[in-house]
């Protein structure tokens, strides 16, 4: 073609366009370019180039004028197009997203797409892409729950060192009960799970008893000491404590990590505490189970064991339990906490400021855990 622009590169560039054309993973338009570029560089024509590639002259041309002016910025992006003109202008959109987020439709907790397509007038297509766009997913929701605890930042910086920051010759044990574990039977057997098809379960259900799970779970070494019992009064925690002291060696002091439930603070309890010196009892923030490493163990034995299991009766239930324990402590891992007390004291202070800046909490009222957080941030500034 006459007057085409010469195409020059680098050894280097060299070898990148070749890669580029070889490859089988980028997109076709950017290997086609490629090509192109490459036998320009080599001192073919236009016309020469679009026979050997099957495309058109016209395409050749353009891609190597565009080379030749951008470089290899100019060859990874299409220029813009005039397109179809949009039929929903921003101030639509923005009033969409506006209503989407402000308001709720009659009798109803959120909109879908179809019931916000007929109040704004467009299709439910368009609804769905502004939402898209916007990340907007009205259909789901999320739960959470900020602790007010007086203490809360005393209890979860000391609940957080001694995840990271255990003490010499101690054992730190994340401890709990998960109650009414219920023994379940289902009222028709199910189909296994086969390929091109999941396994089945009836909704319903037989009841055949509960039991309660006591656990304490060592952070260093991730090995569970466990027993199921029928209730979970203070006798029970005293005998599960007895039990910690007898699975331990002695000469090792103990520091347990536990919710603030009342049965572990009843007086019983702490006149044993008082005759076995070596246990310190560390308490999490009220409503902060999220701080207790052993609900993470909880959460694996309910998924894996509990909620597809079919119990006829509770010893049943009780040794599916013991069986899955002990195959844990037959390869034990153990959670590592690596969040800082300090990141996790100003993200559940933003979370306070975005609760207030919502209108849902009084702003002159007081929060004795957001003031703990003040005092304890402001005391690491100073």
């Amino acid at each position: 073609m006459p007057g085409a622009p010469k195409i020059w590169r680098s050894q280097v560039r060299h070898d990148d366009f070749q890669r580029f054309a070889r490859s089988h993973t980028l997109p076709a338009r950017l290997v086609e370019r490629a090509r192109i570029i490459l036998g320009a560089a080599q001192g073919r024509n236009t016309e020469r180039i679009a026979t050997q590639l099957g495309i058109a002259r016209q395409t050749v041309a353009r891609w190597r004028l565009r080379f030749a002016e951008y470089g290899l910025a100019g060859t990874e992006k299409d220029a813009p197009r005039s397109g179809r003109p949009r039929l929903i202008v921003p101030d639509k959109i923005d009033a969409i997203v506006s209503k989407t987020t402000r308001e709720t439709p009659p009798g109803s907790t959120h909109w879908s797409t179809r019931t916000l397509a007929q109040t704004t007038g467009i299709s439910p297509s368009s609804v769905g892409r502004i939402w898209r766009a916007h990340g907007l997913k009205p259909h789901r929701i999320a739960t959470f729950k900020l602790s007010n605890d007086p203490r809360f930042a005393e209890k979860s910086g000391d609940g957080i060192n001694l995840y990271r920051n255990p003490p010499q010759g101690s054992l730190v044990l994340s401890l709990g009960e998960k109650s009414q574990i219920q023994a379940l039977d289902r009222t028709q057997p199910g189909l296994p799970w086969k390929k091109g098809r999941c396994g089945t379960m009836t909704h319903d259900y037989k009841r055949n008893g509960t039991t309660t799970l006591f656990a304490a779970m060592n952070i260093q070494d991730g090995t569970v000491i466990d027993i199921c019992m029928p209730t979970h009064r203070h006798q029970e925690w005293i005998k599960f404590l007895k039990l910690i002291d007898r699975r331990t060696p002695p000469d090792k002091q103990l520091h347990l990590i536990l919710d603030n439930y009342s049965t572990h603070k009843t007086p019983e309890v702490k006149r044993w505490l008082a005759r076995h010196p070596r246990f310190h009892l560390h308490f999490i923030p009220t409503r902060s189970s999220w701080l207790n490493l052993v609900e993470r163990f909880f959460r694996d034995l309910t998924d894996k064991c509990i909620r597809r299991g079919v119990f006829h009766s509770v010893p049943e239930l009780e040794e599916a339990i013991r069986k899955y324990v002990q195959g844990h402590n037959q390869r034990p891992k153990p959670y590592r906490w690596t969040a800082k007390a300090r990141d996790i004291l100003e993200k559940v202070k933003r979370a306070w400021a975005k609760l207030r800046a919502s209108g849902y909490l009084p702003k002159n009222r007081k929060f004795a855990a957001l003031d703990s957080i003040d005092r304890q941030l402001a005391a690491e500034a100073g």
